[in-house]
């Protein structure tokens, strides 16, 4: 796999990736706390041009040293198979996993949609039979503990299931989807043109929502600033600018595992900001998802290893 030759190949990506674990989760509360004042597509469209912007200085500085060095001859075929495409892709699902997100933390908590994001960590291994990788039975045994973790975190003694937890659930598959996008196009794509891509894409896709079903983008209370501005300065533009970097370095399972540790932050997070408590059920749900996911990460990884002896 193609190594990141920049700044951060100065850090291991497990240590980039522990950092992304760790801004993302925190991310929660505020995207929990922007809910209460502002409308939930023009703050992912907001989020993701914040992201933008934060990685424009950069991106320009790279491309005026690449110019100075190397003269490039530029092709409109070049250009879609080498940025558009690669940018589009992992884009999409990024946009549908955060609107998901979005719309579903409005009726749950920011610690309940840590864990059930986490979802996406089991569904990769999964969705990679579609690609041709193998999925041994610890992945099936994983499966089916995540299911059972989901119903304990989820589903009440009524058997009723709030609506924004099965919006995070949905979210969750797009993440997994994201996640293997980026890990197909990461080798062939400068990293930090992909993560601007990414954001670009999610970025217009929530602007045109926004304008269509909202009517306007700047329309919501002031309070709502504070976690906007660390969503998208914080959580985009440096949490998802370190996994794709991360992300480059290291294998995805491997990947996956580490950025598990975002719902353990979401959590920390929910109960330190917010005041938010888990009851008994819920607690032994996000206990028995997170075992679900540890055990298909680490046996995943195991099986990769034991195939390439």
């Amino acid at each position: 796999m193609k190594k990141a030759q920049n700044w951060s190949s100065n850090f291991p990506g497990e240590v980039l990736l522990l950092l992304t674990a760790i801004v993302w989760g925190t991310g929660f509360v505020a995207q929990r706390k922007a809910m209460e004042g502002m409308p939930p597509f023009a703050f992912i469209a907001l989020r993701f041009f914040l992201g933008c912007l934060v990685l424009l200085p950069l991106l320009i500085l790279k491309k005026l040293n690449k110019k100075a060095n190397v003269e490039q001859t530029f092709t409109w075929k070049g250009y879609w198979q080498h940025f558009i495409l690669p940018s589009v892709v992992p884009g999409l699902f990024l946009f549908a996993g955060t609107s998901m997100q979005q719309l579903g933390i409005i009726t749950t908590s920011a610690s309940k949609a840590g864990f059930l994001t986490a979802l996406y960590l089991v569904l990769v291994p999964m969705l990679g039979l579609f690609l041709g990788k193998r999925v041994n039975l610890w992945v099936w045994i994983g499966v089916a503990l995540a299911m059972v973790g989901v119903w304990f975190l989820s589903v009440d003694l009524q058997l009723s299931i709030q609506k924004g937890d099965v919006l995070v659930l949905i979210g969750a598959g797009f993440w997994a989807l994201q996640i293997l996008a980026l890990d197909h196009f990461s080798p062939k794509m400068d990293t930090l043109e992909l993560a601007f891509g990414q954001f670009l894409t999610a970025a217009l896709l929530g602007l045109v929502v926004s304008l269509t079903i909202e009517g306007s983008l700047f329309a919501f209370d002031p309070s709502a600033w504070s976690p906007l501005l660390y969503s998208g300065i914080v959580a985009v533009g440096i949490g998802f600018t370190l996994q794709v970097f991360g992300q480059s370095k290291i294998d995805s399972a491997l990947a996956s595992l580490i950025m598990s540790l975002e719902a353990v932050f979401a959590l920390l997070g929910g109960m330190i900001f917010l005041g938010e408590r888990l009851s008994g059920r819920e607690w032994l749900g996000s206990a028995v998802m997170l075992a679900a996911v540890i055990l298909v990460q680490l046996k995943g990884q195991q099986q990769k290893s034991e195939d390439r002896m």
